[in-house]
């Protein structure tokens, strides 16, 4: 299945403060705050929601296509993501920009101060899924970018008869009730998290039952709510299914958690296998990143993969297909 990801692209800056952030801010001068924090220590990791599920699609020899806005300083991690099998050619540079930065501080309390640049992400409505004309792909994912964007790609699936997953995770809050609505209900499938769940129910009255019984949802749509240690419900119009977590070995970092198991369960759909398979591929492949310091720093081999997935699941031999691919 040729998958179309787009969404944000990033680089994401994480330090470290060796006290309390609270021992240094003086409650009654807040109006002229002024403050600096010595960090022990400082990493760049390669993020942004769109590559961190791109990369684990091609962990499994997938080629997944990107369509996103960069900037000045992407080229390193463009080649990063083409030589693990992603296809960039859809990523548009945008000159004299920096590809979008987080930039986040963390005490010793797991307190946190953090800034976000969007830099080259806020052209990314400039681009449209017209121009890919006789090219169009056979999914296209709508993940967090910006706000314009998140609204555009959506009408432009729809308009091309594309079918899309919808994942607005953090962008809910900037998007409309009317262009939340829109998106979910002209979705193939809609993935969230249970707290985004609960606000798109606020927000536009929509909960699982209710977009999979609306007018526009076909038999085939169903819609994933992730729930951290409490594993995943998969929701279908026939069926609710819970897909358990996998223990990690260890536990190091939770970043990009995610759109990495987006990653595993998306590599699964792309091969026809159902629901419950393609949620226990997604758990599997969280833990991994769950085990390693950032959203791509998780590796394995597809055989790897499969061992592990069958000392917690059976998959009555359907995973011989990713091997038989692999050679």
């Amino acid at each position: 299945m040729d998958i179309l990801i787009c969404g944000s692209v990033a680089f994401d800056y994480l330090m470290t403060f060796p006290g309390y952030f609270r021992d240094h801010i003086l409650a009654e001068h807040l109006d002229k705050i002024s403050l600096s924090f010595l960090v022990d220590s400082m990493k760049r990791h390669r993020g942004g929601i769109a590559p961190n599920i791109a990369y684990t699609i091609a962990m499994f020899g997938g080629h997944p296509r990107l369509w996103a806005t960069v900037g000045d300083d992407f080229e390193e991690y463009r080649t990063w993501l083409e030589n693990i099998g992603v296809d960039t050619s859809g990523a548009r540079l945008i000159p004299g920009e920096f590809t979008a930065s987080f930039f986040v501080n963390t005490d010793r309390a797991n307190s946190q101060i953090a800034s976000f640049y969007p830099g080259a992400m806020a052209y990314a409505a400039q681009m449209s899924l017209h121009e890919l004309k006789q090219d169009l792909p056979d999914l296209v994912v709508v993940s967090p970018n910006d706000p314009a964007a998140m609204t555009l790609f959506p009408q432009e699936c729809q308009e091309l008869g594309v079918p899309y997953i919808y994942d607005p995770s953090q962008q809910i809050v900037r998007l409309s009730p009317d262009q939340l609505r829109d998106g979910i209900l002209g979705a193939a499938a809609l993935f969230v998290n249970e707290y985004e769940s609960a606000l798109i129910e606020k927000t536009t009255g929509l909960r699982p039952s209710d977009i999979l019984e609306s007018q526009a949802a076909d038999n085939n749509k169903f819609v994933i709510v992730t729930r951290g240690e409490h594993g995943t419900l998969i929701y279908s119009r026939s069926d609710i299914i819970e897909v358990p977590v996998v223990k990690p070995e260890k536990i190091v970092d939770p970043t990009g958690v995610g759109d990495v198991f987006r990653g595993g369960f998306l590599t699964g759909y792309s091969h026809g296998f159902d629901y419950n398979t393609c949620g226990c591929m997604g758990a599997l492949a969280a833990t991994y990143c769950l085990e390693v310091d950032s959203p791509q720093g998780h590796s394995f081999t597809v055989q790897e993969f499969v061992n592990r997935y069958r000392q917690y699941f059976d998959d009555e031999g359907k995973l011989d297909e990713l091997l038989e691919e692999r050679g």
